[in-house]
C-alpha cells in the first residue's frame, strides 16, 4: 500500500489521531514482517559480573556518596501511573458476576474473595466503603452478616459508589495510619521527599496519567500538599503528562487488515509503556531521574525518620549512578582533548570493568589513534541507568541478561519473555536460568559531560517491540507494543545492574496484596 491508496476518510482519521500516513504504513508493514527476536547470550548474574553485589560497607559508602553529591543536582521522580486499577479487582469482578448467594461455596470456589471478605476491615479504604454504603441507606455490617458479599463488592467497584474499579491506582487508599489513610500517590510524595529533593530544595514529581483521570490526580495533589503545608519547608513541584496520541498503533485482524469501529473508523490502541520514552525525553532542567511504578510503595515509618529500606536503596542506586557518571564525564573530557596512549588504556579498562561496555570488536581492530578516540566516544556518550535487581522468586516480569548484537558484542539489557523466541530451546533455557528479575527500580542520568541532555529516542532499539494477539468475540485482534520503557527504549544506554533486597519490591497487583505485612503501618 502507498499513501495514494489511503482513502480520504482514513487520512482524516489519521489526522485526528496525530498520526502521519507514513507512520501508519510503517505500522501495517511491521505486522507483516514482525519484530526480530532478541539474542540472549547468558543471564546477567553476580558470578559473571553482570550484577553488582555490594557489601554492607559499600552500601554505606554509596548512600553517603549520594547524600553528599546529589545536592547540586536537579532531581526528579518519574512515576508511570496511567491506566485504571480494574485488573487489581479481577477476582472480585468475576465473583460478583457469578456468585449464586450460597456462602459455603465461597472458600472452595472463590478463595481470594474469601480472603478479601475475611480481612475487609483491614483495608485502608474500608471506612470510605462503609460511609458510601451508609449514605445509600446500607449498613455494611448487616450485609456482611447476611453474606451479601456481591453487593459489598459492587459498592466498592461501581461508579455510583466508591468506584475503585475505574479509578487509577494512584488515588486508591493503600495504607491505614492512625490519623488517616494514604493513597499510593501520597506515599510517592512521602518517599520522594526523602531522596528526590533538588538543589533548590523542591521535590520534583512527575506522573504519567490518562486524560480521563487528570482531575483525580489534581484533587489528590491538592490534598497531599494541604497535609504537608504546615510542617515541611520544601515544596512539591508536581507535573503530569499523557501518552502522546501519535504513539498509538493501528489494530489489525489476523489478515493484517485494520480493525474498524461501528462508524468505519480505524481503531488505534496505546503502544504500551514504551511510549513513555517521549514523556521522559521532554522533561527539562533535570539531571537525575528515579523511575518507579505507582503500585510499588510501602508505608512511611511514623515513629522514625522515614528512611525505610526502599529509601535507603534508592540512595544507594543514586550513589552508584553519580560515581559512574563522574567516571564517564572525566573520561569524556579527556577524550575530547589530547589523550595519551596511557589515557586511552586507562579509559578502556574503566569502560570494560566499571561500565560493562564490550570493546572486543574495537580491541580486535587496527584503529588509528583518532579512530580509537572516536569509537570510545561513541560508546561512552550515552545516557546511564542504574537498575536495582531482586532475586528471582517466581514473580512475573523481565530480567537482566547479557544480549549479543549482530557484531558479536554483548551488552546488559532488561528483557521480557515476549522479546525472545521461546520455541528456541537454547534461548528458552537461557531465559529460564535467570537468577534475578526486574522490579522497575531505576535511576537515570540524562546529560553528558557538557550538561547537554541526550536525545533519548536516538538510543531506542526499534526492533525490540512485539506483537500481541487476542480473540475478541469471534475476531482475532492483533496489536503492537512499542519497545518497552526500560527494555528496548533503553537498549542502547550504558547499564549497571545492582542487587537490591526483595523487600524493596512490594507491588500491588491484586487487592489482596495490600494484606501483606509490608503494607501495614508500624505502630
Amino acid at each position: 500500500m502507498n499513501i495514494s491508496d489511503i482513502s480520504y476518510e482514513d487520512l482524516q482519521c489519521l489526522r485526528n489521531n496525530s498520526i502521519q500516513p507514513e507512520q501508519y504504513l510503517e505500522q501495517l508493514e511491521r505486522y507483516k514482517v514482525g519484530f526480530s527476536h532478541i539474542n540472549l547470550h547468558s543471564p546477567a548474574t553476580v558470578e559473571n559480573g553482570g550484577i553488582l553485589r555490594l557489601s554492607a560497607e559499600k552500601e554505606d559508602y554509596y548512600e553517603n556518596y549520594y547524600n553528599q553529591n546529589s545536592t547540586t543536582k536537579r532531581i526528579l521522580k518519574f512515576v508511570p501511573a496511567s491506566g485504571a486499577a480494574s485488573r487489581m479487582f479481577k477476582d472480585l469482578y468475576a465473583f460478583s458476576s457469578t456468585y449464586n448467594g450460597v456462602s459455603d461455596t465461597i472458600e472452595k470456589e472463590y478463595p481470594t474473595v474469601k480472603t478479601f471478605i475475611d480481612n475487609i476491615k483491614s483495608f485502608a479504604f474500608y471506612d470510605d466503603l462503609k460511609d458510601v454504603m451508609a449514605k445509600a441507606g446500607m449498613d455494611i455490617e448487616d450485609y456482611l452478616q447476611r453474606a451479601d458479599y456481591a453487593t459489598i463488592i459492587n459498592c466498592l467497584l461501581g461508579n455510583r459508589f466508591l468506584g475503585y474499579g475505574e479509578k487509577p491506582k494512584a488515588v486508591l487508599k493503600f495504607h491505614k495510619y492512625s490519623d488517616a489513610a494514604r493513597t499510593a500517590m501520597f506515599e510517592h510524595f512521602t518517599e520522594g521527599r526523602r531522596y528526590a529533593q533538588s538543589r533548590d530544595g523542591n521535590v520534583n514529581l512527575h506522573f504519567t496519567v490518562s486524560a480521563e483521570h487528570s482531575s483525580m490526580f489534581g484533587r489528590e495533589t491538592l490534598q497531599i500538599r494541604k497535609y504537608y503545608y504546615s510542617f515541611i519547608s520544601n515544596k512539591f513541584h508536581v507535573t503530569y503528562s499523557k501518552q502522546a496520541r501519535n504513539t498509538n498503533i493501528v489494530a489489525v485482524d489476523e489478515y493484517n487488515n485494520p480493525i474498524r469501529d461501528e462508524n468505519g473508523n480505524i481503531v488505534f490502541r496505546p503502544g504500551g509503556h514504551g511510549a513513555l520514552i517521549g514523556n521522559l525525553g521532554v522533561l527539562d532542567d533535570i539531571d537525575i531521574v528515579f523511575i518507579k511504578n505507582i503500585d510499588n510503595v510501602v508505608p512511611d515509618d511514623p515513629k522514625g525518620d522515614g528512611n525505610n529500606i526502599s529509601v535507603k536503596y534508592k540512595k544507594i542506586l543514586g550513589g552508584v549512578l553519580l560515581e559512574k557518571q563522574k567516571q564517564v564525564f572525566e573520561a569524556e573530557l579527556i577524550l575530547r582533548g589530547k589523550p595519551s596512549d596511557e589515557d586511552l588504556e586507562r579509559i578502556e579498562n574503566m569502560m570494560v570493568n566499571s561500565l560493562n561496555i564490550d570493546l572486543s570488536v574495537y580491541a580486535a581492530s587496527d584503529f588509528s589513534k583518532s579512530k580509537r578516540v572516536e569509537y570510545l566516544l561513541s560508546k561512552i556518550r550515552r545516557p546511564i541507568r542504574v537498575c536495582g535487581m531482586v532475586k528471582n522468586v517466581g514473580e512475573p516480569g523481565g530480567g537482566p541478561f547479557w544480549v549479543q548484537a549482530a557484531d558479536g558484542t554483548k551488552s546488559l539489557q532488561i528483557v521480557e519473555s515476549a522479546q525472545i523466541n521461546r520455541k528456541d530451546s537454547v534461548q528458552n533455557e537461557i531465559f529460564e536460568a535467570s537468577t534475578h528479575f526486574n522490579p522497575v527500580d531505576l535511576v537515570c542520568g540524562l546529560r553528558n559531560a557538557k550538561g547537554i541532555k541526550y536525545r533519548l529516542k536516538d538510543f531506542v532499539d526499534k526492533e525490540a517491540g512485539f506483537i500481541t494477539k487476542k480473540t475478541v468475540g469471534a475476531q482475532v485482534v492483533k496489536s503492537q507494543e512499542l519497545p518497552g520503557l526500560w527494555n528496548g527504549s533503553m537498549a542502547n544506554w550504558t547499564t549497571i545492574f545492582v542487587e537490591v533486597p526483595l523487600e524493596t519490591f512490594n507491588p500491588v497487583k491484586t487487592v489482596n496484596d495490600l494484606l501483606r505485612k509490608e503494607h501495614f503501618v508500624k505502630q
